[in-house]
């Protein structure tokens, strides 16, 4: 199950936390949420079982 790890403004930086995360080497997605799908809200989401690193991933990066 997928589980959401940050929620973004914009579509372009909901990319840049998906290529921060693959880097990494989690499994990310990315899914708008808002009327205008291109450039509206975001929530990134990763598997559950790996939230927790992906927390603390985010948090290094100031996120």
């Amino acid at each position: 199950m997928w589980t959401v790890v940050y929620m973004t403004n914009t579509r372009e930086d909901a990319d840049y936390i998906e290529k921060m995360l693959m880097k990494e080497g989690f499994l990310v997605k990315i899914k708008p949420i808002s009327k205008n799908n291109d450039k509206g809200t975001c929530e990134v989401l990763v598997p559950r079982s790996e939230v927790e690193e992906a927390h603390i991933l985010l948090l290094q990066h100031g996120l």
